[in-house]
């Protein structure tokens, strides 16, 4: 599915004010001090970690996000699990910002993107997990979800997040 287009048209709109039409989730908690810990997990991030550690990581193109790479996460539980492609639209590294965004491609079950972040504040030292999306339902189970499928978009972030925190040092 190497050109398969974006399955929406807002592509990039998580560096920004999230766009109209959509379900908005903005997630961002303390995870961590340190500079070390910011760039420590920066580079969780960057080598899908959130993903990997919820346990619905199934395949990426690439070792670790880059613009264009393809990443397949897997929704659901057991054998209702489906599985969700996505590209990568960006990466983060803004000196004191670093992740990336996904968006959805033809299969996933919603359309939109998501950003997986760490941003580091140097006032307080304190290093922040910050997942960011919009998107609204692609398929008529999501559809049919309705409010659950937003709480359950916005239980995985809290997890994702809380993944990241429990990143042990030399987690490769």
């Amino acid at each position: 599915m190497p050109d398969a287009p974006f399955t929406y048209p807002d592509v990039g709109a998580t560096r920004g004010p999230l766009p109209t039409g959509y379900d908005h989730l903005e997630v961002r908690r303390a995870i961590a001090k340190g500079e070390s810990e910011f760039r420590r997990l920066g580079d969780a991030v960057l080598a899908y970690r959130m993903q990997r550690g919820l346990g619905i990581f199934r395949s990426a193109d690439t070792p670790v996000a880059q613009p264009g790479s393809h990443v397949t996460v897997r929704l659901g539980v057991g054998p209702l699990g489906i599985p969700a492609p996505c590209r990568v639209v960006y990466v983060l590294d803004e000196g004191d910002r670093c992740g990336f965004a996904y968006g959805t491609l033809p299969g996933h079950p919603e359309s939109g993107e998501e950003l997986f972040a760490v941003e580091y504040d140097r006032a307080t030292d304190t290093v922040y997990g910050l997942v960011t999306a919009f998107s609204r339902p692609a398929s008529w189970y999501t559809r049919l979800a309705g409010p659950a499928g937003r709480f359950a978009q916005r239980t995985a972030a809290a997890a994702y997040l809380a993944t990241l925190r429990r990143t042990p040092p030399g987690w490769t």
